[in-house]
């Protein structure tokens, strides 16, 4: 058991402004699942939860020398993590608008007379992005990805723990956002 265990909240902040991973591993470590429950009670979607608060600790992360938290550390978490399954929602919504849009387009004989051509171009852009990934962020991003593995198959697989499966495959994601954002503007208008 580590001394960061006996640490409260407001120490493991401190510490975490300080730079210090021990504390903010920690701070994981005790909250990490419960969050995940709580977000999986949001969503109904175990994936999906998991992705939040990875997404949560990873701001946090990014934040550290930033964070105002004014009430219990375990308040805030919640809260971000309820902030950022109603913000995905809202995200989706948006993106189910302009589906919804496409296919009424779609179904009134508005056919791109080069969608196939697009689609093509698409997926080779989005490959080469693939294929640009530091390599082993690439292979567990395929094998969660295309060969549909699960964090755990993955882990044992490749002899890493779970967490860093998910910690890739989000890596990955994030970074293939970011390039492909620009490329499906093109496409989508």
């Amino acid at each position: 058991m580590s001394v960061y265990s006996k640490y409260a909240d407001h120490i493991l902040l401190n510490l975490l402004k300080e730079d210090d991973q021990l504390a903010y591993t920690e701070i994981f470590e005790r909250y990490s699942r419960l969050l995940v429950n709580h977000a999986y009670k949001m969503t109904g979607n175990h994936d999906e939860a998991n992705d939040v608060v990875q997404e949560v600790f990873l701001f946090i992360w990014n934040k550290r020398k930033e964070l105002g938290i004014t009430g219990s550390l375990s308040s805030y978490l919640y809260k971000a993590t309820k902030n950022r399954i109603l913000n995905h929602i809202a995200h989706e919504k948006v993106v189910s608008r302009y589906a919804d849009s496409f296919s009424n387009f779609i179904k009134n004989d508005h056919v791109f007379a080069d969608s196939k051509l697009q689609e093509k171009e698409l997926e080779t852009i989005i490959e080469n992005e693939i294929a640009l990934l530091p390599e082993k962020m690439r292979e567990v991003f395929l094998l969660r990805k295309v060969e549909e593995l699960s964090y755990d198959e993955i882990a044992l697989q490749l002899n890493i723990t779970d967490k860093t499966a998910k910690q890739q495959v989000y890596n990955s994601l994030k970074i293939l956002r970011g390039k492909l954002k620009s490329a499906l503007n093109v496409f989508i208008w």
